[in-house]
């Protein structure tokens, strides 16, 4: 009897709504096939280099109806690109090593016939690399932040954006309720989409957005106007990233191991510029932070990321390598993993959807 081939799934980076949906939908279409055995590392490749290793077998137990579950049953870390892997040395300290050639010996004594990478910007560049290295490898592109180019959309963003709109819609009513300023800070790292998206949705006085440096002084003129007599409210969206046009993003440094600086704080940094800038208004600040990555995913998500889930694993029976699912034009398709990885989605000035926001009094402070 012919023995079966081997499929190994992870997932890398940061969580998001609709990781399990893909999973299982790897895992079933899988099971269509005869002769295949689906299996999961346990946070992205270190379930491989780990000492024992942490390899799950994907069977229909596992996976059944994970798809309504946020998270992923596989778990996730942003500290285990094989590329640059954090290895503790005897004194406690961090040093960073290339350990590609490493795994892709390990992958290969496991006798892996294929590998799918669910992953954002970076976990699609280690994609690549390990390809050129000679593993089978597919990409499935996730980021709740939507900032990659070569799909239209990614899962797990509808549903960030649903999340922050109902947020966003209660603190509508506390602003008006108080006559107060409200910021409330969204993800958004490069890409303002959820914040722009957020904004149109709930009906925002201003939005802030990466792209788009912004100039406190008009800020605090637009928030004046929307006050008479002491009465008056406003709210404002700002996405992590955000900064003024003479300054930084704000950030601090990240944890050990980690190749990122965290975000996150902008809204206070903002409330206490428009302060010294003379804006008279009380101000209340909001930061949205992991909220937006937690809890179900949202029907559209669920769809789409289990579409991608499929399509990967055709890709797989295709022996169709070095490829990365996207969703273009309506379709489900797929692009190579260098075209995947060579430019970020962001969100550009003369786009529509900032011009139908300014065409809606929407102000960016540009």
């Amino acid at each position: 009897m012919e023995k079966p081939k081997k499929l190994l799934v992870l997932t890398g980076g940061g969580d998001c709504p609709g990781l399990n949906a893909v999973i299982r939908g790897v895992a079933k279409r899988a099971r269509k096939e005869k002769g295949w055995e689906v299996y999961g590392s346990v946070e992205a490749f270190n379930g491989v280099f780990n000492e024992p290793q942490e390899l799950i077998r994907l069977t229909s137990k596992v996976t059944a109806g994970i798809h309504v579950k946020g998270g992923t049953i596989l778990k996730t870390t942003n500290k285990g690109n094989p590329l640059n892997f954090p290895v503790v040395q005897p004194d406690g300290s961090v040093q960073m090593s290339d350990r590609s050639d490493d795994l892709v010996r390990r992958l290969k004594e496991l006798k892996f016939d294929a590998i799918v990478n669910i992953g954002g910007d970076g976990s699609q560049k280690i994609s690549k690399a390990l390809y050129d290295k000679g593993l089978p490898i597919i990409g499935v592109p996730k980021t709740i932040d939507n900032d990659l180019a070569a799909t239209d959309v990614t899962f797990g963003f509808q549903t960030a954006v649903q999340i922050a709109t109902d947020s966003f819609d209660k603190l509508v009513t506390t602003a008006e309720s108080h006559h107060r300023v409200m910021i409330m800070e969204v993800m958004g790292r490069d890409a303002g989409w959820i914040a722009l998206h957020t904004a149109i949705a709930g009906g925002a006085e201003i939005c802030l957005i990466p792209e788009i440096p912004y100039d406190i002084h008009k800020l605090v003129r637009r928030l004046n106007l929307r006050y008479k007599k002491g009465r008056g409210f406003a709210n404002i969206v700002v996405a992590e990233g955000a900064k003024p046009k003479e300054g930084t993003i704000t950030s601090r440094a990240g944890e050990k191991g980690s190749e990122h600086v965290r975000l996150g704080g902008v809204a206070y940094q903002l409330s206490q510029q428009l302060k010294d800038a003379g804006c008279k208004a009380e101000i209340r600040e909001t930061v949205l932070g992991h909220v937006q990555r937690g809890g179900t995913p949202v029907a559209f998500d669920r769809v789409l990321a289990t579409l991608f889930g499929v399509k990967a694993f055709e890709l797989v029976l295709a022996n169709d390598f070095g490829k990365m699912v996207s969703f273009r034009n309506n379709t489900v398709t797929a692009v190579t993993l260098e075209e995947a990885t060579s430019s970020h989605h962001v969100v550009e000035k003369d786009s529509y959807l900032v011009q139908a926001a300014k065409g809606l009094n929407i102000s960016f402070g540009d």
